[in-house]
């Protein structure tokens, strides 16, 4: 793990058969056409439904992605949980497969927890993988885990691991954090990703490195030419244009209308699938959807037709 991953990241959703397994090949598909689109992958994000995901079936995934030619050095796993076995587990797997850095939640189950805690959570999976070639990006978001990765907790990682825990992804939507991580611990090589393409222009002249979004799943060519060209003639366009796709999208629950569009656009129905509990998007909810998608223009060019 010793490149830094930057840019554009898609938290990549994870496919299931009619019998509510990962769909392996619908898997590597999807990855490869992110991949040409020139965005990286955070595979078993918040999106992907990791929780859903058992750790057998994450490294069966990420082995079969890395076995038909998806480059380890675009990939940033997910690797926190509950279990500091299953994390460390999970973690060494990316370390030794060559991945680019390993996406951390707090654990999640326990909440008031203190920071010297979570601390103590964080030094037993470095410790314990072991390599230099770790490089950790925690996971802020307290809305889904209540567990906050605080200002006081990334300087005390900092302070001991500084060449290890160097980046975190923000998805508390709370521009001020956003900007207090920034202002606070960029300037010393800590990489910060918004959660949401909707802040690289804001957050990118104060040293953010890129985003991590559910959306660049469905926009990644969009996202990466707002990435490259936000301090261009063509910024306030280009946000805007990556913004009308993100709002379609987040004013549903964004799942399963992400997977319900991936169906519309390649053809193949099983992509609607949902692991419980979440459910499939609903007939009201669809047409709203699609309805906005094509007043937009969207598309999604290249994607495999079933």
């Amino acid at each position: 793990m010793s490149n830094r991953i930057r840019g554009v990241l898609a938290p990549v959703l994870t496919p299931f058969d009619e019998r509510l397994k990962p769909d392996v090949q619908r898997f590597i598909a999807h990855c490869r056409w992110l991949i040409d689109k020139q965005v990286g992958l955070a595979i078993f994000g918040t999106n992907s439904e990791a929780a859903s995901l058992s750790v057998d079936e994450r490294i069966y995934l990420t082995d079969a992605i890395l076995a038909a030619g998806i480059p380890a050095a675009r990939l940033m796993p997910g690797t926190g949980g509950c279990s500091i076995t299953d994390s460390i587990r999970l973690t060494k797997h990316a370390v030794e497969n060559g991945a680019a850095g390993a996406l951390m939640l707090p654990p999640f189950f326990f909440k008031g927890v203190s920071d010297e805690g979570l601390y103590a959570y964080y030094s037993e999976v470095i410790e314990q993988v072991g390599s230099d070639r770790l490089k950790v990006y925690l996971y802020h978001i307290p809305q889904f885990t209540q567990v906050p990765i605080t200002l006081n907790l990334i300087e005390m990682l900092r302070k001991r691991y500084p060449d290890t825990v160097v980046g975190a992804k923000d998805s508390s939507g709370v521009w001020d954090n956003t900007k207090a991580m920034i202002d606070n611990f960029a300037k010393d090589g800590f990489d910060v990703f918004p959660a949401s393409e909707s802040l690289l222009s804001k957050a990118l002249p104060l040293g953010a490195v890129g985003c991590i979004s559910a959306t660049v799943n469905m926009n990644p060519a969009g996202i990466h030419s707002l990435y490259q060209g936000w301090n261009t003639p063509q910024g306030e366009t280009l946000q805007a244009s990556a913004d009308v796709i993100r709002n379609i999208f987040q004013a549903v629950p964004m799942i399963p209308a992400m997977k319900r569009v991936v169906a519309e656009f390649s053809g193949d129905p099983v992509w609607k699938t949902v692991r419980p509990p979440l459910c499939a998007l609903n007939g009201a909810n669809t047409e709203s959807v699609l309805a906005a998608l094509r007043k937009a223009l969207f598309s999604m060019p290249g994607y495999p037709r079933s």
